[in-house]
């Protein structure tokens, strides 16, 4: 069992009834699991994120008193909650939503160790108008990629490269095998390099 947490210690007090420990968990990671529901659902679901991030916190205040830290971190609990309420919506919504290990045929790029290419992308943005305009444009074309991926793929992505959780811990978070949470994890790496295209360092564009 990992550790105990900040987060850990706060949940629990908030399971004895100290809503300030509420409050500072909230105020700890409301930021980036809405952009995780948000990224996740992408436009055909746009409309219902509020309701997967606020159902998600719902959820938190219902659990509170039989939660336990059993293998994973408050975080990883807490996304966890997340994808799978955001994974209702979109199957609901009519978008199909893969949970095999392997969604096509094409051949996965090979990241390096835990994915540190892709944190190369994008490079700080230089202080010239041309070039901020550049990375903005770059980073409407990520969030134009993301959506095209399949929810599970997107769900690894997001998981990993923005929030932080390593494979292990996105393997409990999707609750899926270590191996079928890297497959997807390369898979959407794979995808993204192709759909990103002149906006990546070159060499970087193909797999």
């Amino acid at each position: 069992m990992h550790a105990l947490t900040d987060d850990d210690a706060l949940m629990r007090a908030f399971a004895h009834g100290d809503a300030r420990a509420f409050e500072r968990l909230y105020e700890r990671h409301h930021g980036a699991l809405y952009r995780f529901v948000r990224r996740l659902l992408g436009r055909e679901a746009a409309t219902q994120c509020d309701e997967v991030f606020q159902d998600t916190w719902l959820r938190v205040v219902r659990s509170r008193e039989r939660w336990s830290p059993q293998g994973a971190t408050f975080r990883t609990w807490l996304f966890t909650l997340a994808h799978h309420r955001a994974i209702d919506v979109l199957r609901r919504s009519g978008r199909e939503v893969s949970i095999g290990g392997q969604e096509d045929d094409a051949q996965p790029w090979q990241p390096a160790p835990d994915g540190e290419a892709w944190r190369d992308w994008p490079a700080a943005a230089a202080g010239d108008v041309e070039d901020r305009a550049f990375w903005r444009a770059a980073g409407r074309r990520l969030l134009d990629c993301l959506d095209t991926l399949p929810a599970a793929q997107r769900s690894a992505f997001l998981l990993h490269h923005e929030d932080g959780l390593a494979l292990p811990e996105l393997a409990r978070a999707l609750e899926v095998g270590f191996e079928t949470a890297k497959s997807r994890l390369r898979y959407a790496m794979a995808k993204l390099r192709a759909c990103m295209g002149a906006f990546l360092p070159a060499g970087q564009g193909n797999a």
